[in-house]
């Protein structure tokens, strides 16, 4: 079979298109004939750095990178339930660890997928994996009914799948993007639209019970002013915060999270049950053919992809 193998970090040609064999399947899997992949920030970000990648992947090497999926059932293993020969499925596959998702066949724990709905395509099931779970894994737990929350990019993977898993919770949305990207994120039912090139958030919003920060840096920094006392942070890039940053939220008990998502079947289904009654829709912005995972690689590091970008096999 074909899969995309890296030997070592490096740029986007390290990312050799190779003849391997097809995956040996444990008795808790099915094997998945690919059909579409989804590209992430995450695949961009550890494809270039040896630490990032032993602490996703782990030290194996070399690497087929990839967790989102969506294809046709193969084979399912001795003590894999759930799933039969022809079933089309859906998932984020071993994450963290090695998903080995950028492959024309996959070997993937049972556990970890879900039927996809009649209504929705592989492209679109694909896109709704590790963008939209970490939107669920996230909101879920920390945000209620007639909470105010704030949601950067949310014009970006993960910031389209959590305005629309926050509608459903009951949440009041309010969001930033680009001017170009107002509709599109209002039409997701965001009820307020911050252009961040011209307005400052920080000196528009107040008493914010929740944000979701998917940048980091000052917007971060930024954020710790409008959230109220006992209020919540999730910054998805940072996993270590500064004293600073831990010296302003301390004293008014503000909460500083950085979460990182896990493969999770139950979720899984949880996304499914959220597209087959339209609460959630995936927005694939751009497709590209197998061939020219480059330039799906390219698009992501541009930071300016809507959406979701997704490989067709």
């Amino acid at each position: 079979m074909k899969a995309y193998v890296l030997q070592e970090a490096g740029g986007i040609e390290n990312l050799v298109l190779s003849d391997i064999d097809k995956p040996k399947l444990g008795s808790d899997e099915v094997l998945i004939e690919t059909k579409a992949i989804s590209i992430n920030p995450v695949d961009v970000k550890v494809r270039p750095m040896e630490e990032l990648l032993d602490m996703i992947v782990g030290e194996i090497r070399p690497v087929i990178l990839g967790w989102d999926i969506a294809g046709v059932v193969a084979e399912v293993g001795a003590n894999a339930t759930g799933f039969e020969v022809g079933d089309k499925v859906f998932g984020m596959v071993n994450f963290p660890g090695h998903g080995k998702g950028y492959a024309e066949y996959v070997a993937a724990p049972a556990g970890h997928l879900a039927k996809m709905p009649d209504n929705t395509t592989f492209e679109e099931a694909a896109a709704t994996t590790l963008a939209a779970l970490t939107a669920l894994q996230v909101l879920r737990p920390r945000v209620k009914a007639g909470d105010r929350i704030l949601i950067h990019a949310g014009s970006g993977g993960v910031g389209h799948y959590a305005i629309q898993i926050a509608k459903q919770l009951g949440a009041t949305v309010i969001t930033t993007s680009s001017a170009k990207n107002r509709d599109f994120v209002l039409s997701l039912g965001a009820d307020q639209h911050i252009d961040y090139r011209e307005q400052k958030f920080e000196e528009v919003l107040a008493d914010i019970d929740f944000v979701l920060d998917g940048m980091g840096g000052s917007v971060l920094e930024n954020s710790l002013k409008v959230v109220r006392d006992g209020g919540t942070i999730v910054s998805l890039p940072t996993h270590q915060f500064s004293e600073e940053l831990k010296a302003a939220a301390d004293p008014r008990n503000i909460k500083l999270e950085f979460v990182l998502v896990t493969s999770n079947g139950d979720d899984m289904n949880t996304l499914k049950e959220y597209l087959e009654s339209g609460v959630v829709k995936a927005h694939v912005s751009m497709t590209f053919p197998f061939a020219q995972m480059a330039k799906a690689h390219k698009q992501l590091e541009s930071g300016r992809t809507v959406g979701k970008a997704v490989v067709r096999l």
